[in-house]
């Protein structure tokens, strides 16, 4: 499940990234962001839990 957060999150900001250069889509784009950003603390957060 964590490998699955962290894909997710990259593939947000590849997608973010995308966007912010090629197109202007407005607030959708940080949305991603946003999104990808709480992905990769809530992979962290479990990480620690983990060890």
């Amino acid at each position: 499940m964590g490998n699955l957060l962290y894909i997710i999150a990259v593939l947000l900001i590849i997608g973010w990234a995308i966007g912010f250069i090629g197109y202007n889509a407005g607030g959708i784009i940080h949305i991603l962001l946003v999104i990808a950003i709480i992905a990769i603390i809530v992979r962290v957060i479990q990480g620690r839990r983990i060890l």
